[in-house]
Order: C-alpha cells, then structure tokens, then sequence
C-alpha cells in the first residue's frame, strides 16, 4: 500500500520508506490528480497546469508519456499490486487513492467527526482536532502550488486548516481549558490579523483568566486594524464579545466556546 502526503511538500510513503517522484513536471502531474478528489482529470486541464502557456507543440503526446512514466513508476513502488493506480477513462485521467492513503483526507474526515462530537463531547473532539491537524507540515504542496487547480485546492484546504484551529479552540473553551490555550490563541491571533473568529476566541479567554483589560485591549487593536486596513466595523458576533465582557455577562464563564454573541 501506498500513502500520498500534500500538507507540506509532495510525498509518497511505501512499505519500505519514502519513494521519490522526479521531475517538476511530474510532480505537477500527480499532485493535480491528487487533489482530482477521485474524479477524472480532463487532458487539456492537466496540459495547463503542467506546462500554463509554454506547451510543447505536441503538447497530447508529451502528456500521454509523462502519464505513463508516472504510471511505470507508481507501479514500481506496488510490485504485488495487480491493477494500475493511473487509468485513462473518457473523461480523463484518473488516479485510485483511497481515502485513508492521502493525508488531506483523513485531515478532512477527522475535522468533520471532530465537529459533530464537539458539543457533547469537547475532549474527545479537542483530540481529533489535534490529531487532524498533526497532518500539516506546512504549506499544501510546499512552496511550489502550480497553476490554478493546484492553488485553488491549496486555498481550499488552507481554509479547513483554519477553520479546524477555530473549532480546536472552541473545544478546548467548552472544556474548560482557556488557560492551558493562550498562547497558541495569540499566536493564531498574531498570525492572522484580520480573522475575527480568532480575536473573540482569545478576547473569552483572556477574560476567563481573570484578564478583563487584556481582552478589551485585544479588541480596541483588532477594531483599529479592521477601520485603518480594510474600512470596515467589526461584525456583530465581535462587538457582542466586547459588550459582554464590559457588562460581565455570566455567559461568558460558562463552559462554552462556540457560541457567537451579537451586539446589542
């Protein structure tokens, strides 16, 4: 068996440790059926993000042997494999991965599992969470995303990955845990400014450890960067956190985290 690895750089994993797959434009080639979801990949659409506008003149030949390298070479790594991963269907290419062989997968399985067990069972889900994102080593497919298919893949996935710290941080609040969380709280807050999920979240903590000017501190400086960078007012969501925590409205200590607040 086989497992394929895109949150971070490229890799493919065998039985007897990780195998490369050379060339740029190989690894273009498999890293756009990868992210194909198990659907056939059209030819004219593989051409474009491997070569954009500089394809060769022959460019239905050229791909057809970079898919049969590939195919060789994925073959090799499944020796007592006796059907091809990379098939040709009407529609397209198309590569069989099952679901537990690429890690954005699992990831996206464990964060939708970890999202309906979250408000019964926050400690359970905060451990999912974490597992799910211990996928991630970096950028989806390293530095280098190729063209349109590829980075759109990687922003979606970029998304799930914050959207999963978001529910993280709900887990671990609603567990009662605001404490043992702030720093990775103002770390995720540092590391995306204008995101203001992550700012009411730190603001519930910081009050919830007894740090009431600290919180109303974090929301006077995300409501100047949302005015001065962008033009806009916080949402209600934000300004009801604020108007809570002037007003020290019980809910706020209660163990919770995913409840949004809206402004009076």
């Amino acid at each position: 068996m086989l497992s394929f690895s895109i949150l971070g750089s490229l890799e493919i994993h065998t039985a007897t440790g990780k195998a490369e797959i050379p060339g740029d434009l190989q690894r273009t080639l498999i890293q756009v059926l990868l992210v194909s979801e198990r659907q056939a990949v059209p030819g004219d659409v593989l051409i474009e993000e491997m070569w954009g506008d500089c394809a060769p003149d022959n460019q239905a030949n050229a791909l057809q042997a970079h898919v049969s390298r590939l195919r060789r070479r994925l073959r090799a790594l499944e020796p007592g494999s006796t059907e091809s991963r990379l098939t040709m269907r009407p529609s397209g290419y198309r590569l069989t991965v099952a679901e537990d062989e690429l890690d954005a997968a699992q990831f996206l399985r464990k964060v939708k599992d970890a999202e309906r067990l979250l408000p019964t069972h926050p400690v359970t889900a905060a451990g999912l969470l974490r597992s799910a994102l211990a996928h991630w080593r970096g950028p989806v497919f390293g530095y280098v995303s190729g063209a349109s298919v590829c980075r759109l893949a990687a922003a979606r996935l970029e998304e799930h990955r914050l959207r999963a710290t978001e529910l993280l941080f709900d887990a671990e609040l609603a567990a009662g845990r605001h404490g043992s969380i702030l720093a990775e709280l103002n770390e995720a807050h540092i590391s995306n400014p204008l995101r203001e999920r992550f700012c009411e979240q730190l603001m519930i903590a910081l009050y919830r450890a007894g740090r009431q000017a600290d919180a109303l501190d974090t929301y006077r400086g995300m409501w100047h960067r949302l005015s001065e960078e962008i033009g806009v007012q916080p949402s209600p969501s934000l300004r009801g956190v604020e108007q809570a925590i002037l007003a020290h409205d019980p809910v706020l200590s209660l163990r919770g985290g995913h409840e949004r607040f809206q402004a009076a």
